[in-house]
């Protein structure tokens, strides 16, 4: 583990408010700089991420993958007050979203905590981006099922869940993601081994993808397995609004409503990021 890349990350971390409670910050930094280097050692035989200076990797992957802890955190019922990442109805005319008034923390939970096991299904996770770095970030609140297809990539996930020691509430479903398919949390292991639980419809919090699939193709593959009031959040860089103009030309036949966009920049390089945040209505 390189201490640059502690730097990077902390620096990174703080430009967008994002941290665990402090005592948790540094066991969750180390287990980031150690998915890093085994990403970076297994890079050598297989095309995991593309080639970039290590400052540009832990940004375009890790930092952007771990944007979306504010809304994990807002949208199981806790407000992050500190996150700057937050529902704007700034920026492009295509992208003015006005955000639903924050929820109220429960009764009896304290402040920046988030009850445990809240679910997040990853379409399309590659190399582990963004449900795996989430799982590192915060293990113990936190089922994660990994979705995909390819499977030297399914092998690299499995490797860094060994070695990081992400015991129960992860699974990798060597497996994609196709129209008209439910419960893929329910999905039988095909090399007969799971990571740990169990995910079934209805019990994660929300379904996200990075660079999967166009917003109206995903929402489309997701339906199926989405129960009413669920999350589908799509990750987005600057044709979000070009994306979303094409979804809203069918608006009216999706079973979504697009609830609020979350508009930022990365730290270093400055590049625009969207979180477009879709809840499945009612049948």
């Amino acid at each position: 583990m390189s201490d640059s890349w502690l730097a990077i990350l902390t620096e990174g971390l703080s430009r967008l408010d994002i941290a665990p409670a402090e005592a948790d910050n540094a066991a969750a930094l180390r287990r980031v700089c150690r998915y890093y280097a085994e990403l970076r050692k297994w890079s050598r035989s297989i095309n995991l991420v593309a080639a970039a200076p290590e400052r540009e990797q832990l940004e375009t992957h890790f930092l952007d993958s771990l944007t979306l802890w504010p809304l994990i955190v807002q949208k199981c019922g806790i407000i992050d007050s500190g996150s700057s990442i937050i529902a704007s109805d700034k920026g492009s005319a295509g992208l003015r979203v006005q955000a639903r008034p924050p929820t109220p923390a429960t009764p009896g939970r304290q402040s920046g905590l988030i009850a445990p096991r809240c679910g997040v299904i990853d379409v399309g996770s590659g190399a582990g981006f963004p449900g795996l770095v989430l799982k590192c970030w915060r293990p113990e609140l936190l089922t994660v099922t990994l979705v995909e297809p390819r499977l030297k990539r399914v092998s690299f996930l499995r490797h860094v869940i060994r070695t990081l020691d992400l015991k129960g509430g992860i699974k990798v479903l060597p497996c994609r993601l196709e129209p008209g398919d439910r419960r893929p949390g329910l999905a039988k292991d095909q090399e007969g081994g799971q990571e740990g639980g169990s995910q079934e419809s209805g019990e994660f919090t929300l379904i996200t993808s990075r660079a999967c699939a166009a917003i109206a193709p995903l929402l489309n593959l997701c339906a199926p397995i989405t129960p009413p009031g669920g999350l589908v959040v799509c990750m987005k860089g600057p044709r979000a609004e070009e994306e979303l103009a094409r979804w809203r030309l069918d608006q009216s036949l999706s079973p979504f409503l697009l609830e609020e966009v979350r508009t930022f920049s990365l730290p270093f390089s400055g590049a625009p990021r969207n979180l477009l945040v879709f809840r499945r209505l009612a049948a």
